[in-house]
């Protein structure tokens, strides 16, 4: 059995361009444009920011290629690491911030459907995750 996430599956990226072409091409234009037209930031750092982001979207190709990059462009471990440690404590603050909204929901009135038949409830879904 092959790795599910196998490094040589970026080599099919062509293919999905073709089914897509015009939304291919936008999508690379702006990728383009966000790391190379623009110069506020420095290079390294959007491949730092691109490491924490492909961490926190778990994706393990984008990893793989912006740890490359940044490595190319003098990063270090250390500044990988930090950055990552710094989008993981970015996430866990949001988490523990959005725990407000659990607050909220506990101490929420809950007959706020009340008035609706069983009917009309159940047409309403109650989260869309």
């Amino acid at each position: 059995m092959n790795h599910y996430y196998d490094r040589s599956n970026l080599k099919r990226i062509p293919e999905l361009m073709k089914l897509a072409p015009q939304t291919a091409a936008s999508f690379l234009s702006f990728e383009r444009d966000v790391f190379h037209s623009t110069d506020a930031i420095p290079l390294k750092m959007k491949e730092l920011i691109a490491v924490a982001v492909a961490h926190v979207t778990g994706c393990p190709y984008c990893i793989d290629v912006h740890v490359k990059k940044c490595k190319e462009l003098g990063g270090t471990k250390e500044e990988i690491l930090e950055a990552i440690l710094i989008a993981a404590s970015t996430r866990a603050g949001a988490i523990l911030s959005h725990a407000t909204h659990a607050l909220i929901a506990f101490e929420d009135n809950p007959e706020q459907l009340s008035g609706q038949t069983t009917d009309q409830q159940s047409l309403v879904p109650d989260c869309f995750c």
